[in-house]
């Protein structure tokens, strides 16, 4: 799933994250299991509220990796067409 990251319509970081589902643009939502919670939590929160899928379980330079930035990402979410 989050090789998809690379090739579809995408936004990267928290705040654009987080913005992508209060619009319900998000499809799916990224989140870095090594990212501070502090920072996940509120994104996390949001898409359990607005029903949004998570995935976890890449950390922050394997995201941003598949972002194609040279940076750690701490959320990402891949948007609807």
């Amino acid at each position: 799933m989050i090789s998809q990251l690379k090739n579809e319509k995408k936004v990267v970081g928290v705040k654009q994250t987080r913005k992508a589902v209060l619009s319900g643009r998000a499809k799916t939502v990224f989140l870095a299991c090594d990212a501070d919670p502090a920072v996940t939590g509120p994104v996390e929160a949001l898409c359990r509220e607005q029903n949004v899928p998570l995935e976890s379980g890449v950390t922050m330079k394997e995201l941003g990796s598949q972002c194609g930035i040279s940076v750690g990402a701490a959320a990402a979410a891949l948007l609807r067409e």
